[in-house]
């Protein structure tokens, strides 16, 4: 789990400076591949996926997280891809809790392969159940 990751959204209050420059950049580093931080403003991320269940889910995933954090970024769902954009809307820009919902957003996105993964292997298995009971239909005639 990143440090990021690990760390709870707080709540904004208001009346605190957003972050800028230095501290955007080093937050940003933090955070690893895919986000940007678009005029100091907000951090916008696309993931991609290879069809739009898996990009629906992932954005129920994210949605959970927006719930649990208290903290609700902008969601663009399309076939195949999901835009994430962040800020908080408080203060009109960063705060720390904005590169936290991020982080956590890219740990979503893995726990959806592993799901995904672990669906996929379920799927087999009643299909291979299926095939059984039908050849075993099969015998019986």
């Amino acid at each position: 789990m990143s440090e990021l990751a690990s760390r709870k959204c707080i709540p904004c209050e208001g009346g605190v400076p957003p972050l800028k420059g230095a501290e955007v950049t080093r937050l940003l580093k933090m955070l690893g591949s895919g986000w940007k931080a678009v005029k100091g403003h907000h951090l916008e991320k696309q993931y991609g996926f290879s069809d739009f269940r898996q990009a629906l889910e992932f954005t129920n995933r994210v949605g959970a997280l927006a719930e649990e954090e208290g903290h609700h970024p902008d969601v663009h769902l399309a076939w195949g891809k999901v835009v994430l954009t962040v800020w908080t809307h408080k203060i009109d820009g960063l705060t720390e809790s904005d590169f936290i919902l991020a982080a956590k957003a890219d740990q979503a996105l893995g726990r959806g392969n592993a799901a995904s993964a672990d669906r996929r292997q379920d799927q087999d298995d009643i299909r291979r159940a299926v095939d059984d009971g039908m050849q075993d239909l099969r015998m019986k005639k």
